[in-house]
């Protein structure tokens, strides 16, 4: 199998971990692996991006952000 015909594996580079207790709740951020920031909203999400200079056009799209725990409108303690 050549390397175009193989299944294309890819890493997003936001990754936002679960919720954690907090006043008010809050989830972290990493972007390339490394935690650069707390996030309360997807706003914030999309804040931490833009100064690390990533544009995000879609939260949904699995190559560009990964939600762990939760989706986009997950922010509340289970």
């Amino acid at each position: 199998m050549t390397e175009s015909a193989s299944p294309r594996v890819s890493t997003p580079r936001i990754t936002v971990l679960k919720v954690q207790p907090g006043d008010p709740p809050f989830r972290l951020v990493e972007i390339d692996g490394e935690v650069v920031a707390e996030a309360t909203s997807m706003t914030d999400v999309l804040s931490v991006a833009a100064v690390a200079g990533i544009t995000v056009h879609d939260l949904d799209d699995p190559e560009v952000i990964r939600w762990v725990g939760g989706g986009k409108f997950h922010w509340r303690l289970r």
